[in-house]
């Protein structure tokens, strides 16, 4: 049976092992518990940590969680069947307080999220990436939000880009119109785990990413409310080769049309935020095109006028030249007067030359 460790699959039916066979499907089949995997930890949060291949990466991570404010968290770790040796190797070998690997076949971020949420004992979900991390207090703060805030079911911060472009990640505020618009909302806010269950989980259809965007469309639909944490507290790294980045344009598009086929009533309910932005990108438009014809005028007249510097400077080199040679005869003649006047030339035979060559009548 593929993905049940030999021992599982030949043992007999019996009542000890009657409640392994009732586990949920995922852990029987797709999911191979780690060997020496602790018991499941009461936790109030759990941090989810899908991981394919990044196995470079995740120690960091793993290392902004233990530095975390508070106690009350679970790490879980998903190897969504990492191919890479030196990742599964760590992965085997990883053992860290409060935190479980489970092992699982490819299958996707989405699948790998829903894969870890599910075997979370916590009551507030965290996704966190392999190659990201969090600030110390984001776990206290966020919790506290969920904690005194029933109607809020999405909380997140500000956030920090390093890796390949650092800085601040200068994201618009959240309004509804503005998430209709794009994704206003990274992968690592906090949630319940009550609420991933009622919306269904993340779609495992998203394979080219943006399930993190279905997913909180998912929740604001459903009427909960967003917070975000006036702090840095997640930072994201940027890398060349990151799923966003990596997908074809065909791909976005499928996604994005599949995220509006699976919330046209919410879409519908604000169209004018489509039209609005139909119709100032077509104003943009306008601007461009008219930006665009006085750039153009303005290369012609910079064209022309360096066309008439060009002609200028060549007759200003004429006249140049045309100086120096009058000045030149002029000081011709100086000599040969001075010539004439020497005791030697009294006579006046030397007479200064004339503008042919040749010397004058007397």
């Amino acid at each position: 049976m593929p993905g049940v460790r030999p021992e599982f699959a030949t043992r007999q039916m019996s009542f000890s092992n009657f409640f392994w066979f009732v586990k949920p499907l995922s852990r029987r089949l797709d999911i191979e518990p780690h060997i020496g995997e602790p018991k499941r930890i009461v936790a109030k949060i759990s941090i989810i940590i899908p991981c394919y291949n990044q196995g470079k990466y995740i120690e960091e991570a793993l290392a902004s969680v233990a530095q975390q404010t508070i106690a009350d968290y679970e790490i879980v770790v998903v190897d969504d069947g990492s191919t890479d040796t030196a990742t599964r190797m760590l992965l085997e070998q990883l053992s860290m307080p409060k935190t479980r690997v489970i092992h699982t076949t490819n299958q996707g971020l989405a699948a790998a999220r829903n894969n870890g949420i599910r075997e979370a004992a916590g009551k507030y979900i965290l996704p966190l990436d392999a190659d990201d991390r969090i600030a110390p207090a984001y776990l206290e703060k966020a919790a506290a939000i969920l904690d005194t805030r029933p109607e809020v079911g999405i909380v997140y911060c500000q956030a920090e880009l390093f890796g390949e472009q650092q800085g601040p990640w200068n994201m618009l505020p959240y309004s509804l119109e503005q998430m209709l618009l794009d994704n206003l909302i990274f992968c690592s806010a906090m949630f319940r785990k009550k609420d991933w269950e009622r919306a269904g989980g993340y779609d495992e259809e998203m394979v080219y990413g943006w399930e993190d965007y279905d997913f909180w469309l998912s929740l604001i639909e459903s009427g909960a409310e967003v917070c975000q944490i006036p702090e840095v507290l997640f930072y994201y790294r940027v890398a060349a080769d990151s799923m966003v980045r990596s997908k074809s344009r065909e791909q976005k598009v499928e996604m994005f049309a599949r995220i509006f086929s699976k919330h046209h009533a919410l879409f519908q309910a604000h169209i004018v935020v489509w039209i609005e932005k139909m119709l100032a990108a077509g104003e943009q438009q306008r601007d461009i095109d008219k930006l665009r014809d006085r750039l153009e005028k303005l290369e012609t007249y910079i064209s022309d006028r360096n066309l008439h510097i060009e002609r200028l400077e060549a007759e200003l080199d004429h006249l140049q030249n045309a100086r120096e040679w009058k000045l030149a005869w002029r000081l011709a003649r100086f000599f040969w007067k001075f010539m004439h006047w020497l005791p030697e030339n009294k006579a006046g035979r030397n007479q200064p030359p004339n503008r042919s060559g040749g010397r004058r009548d007397a």
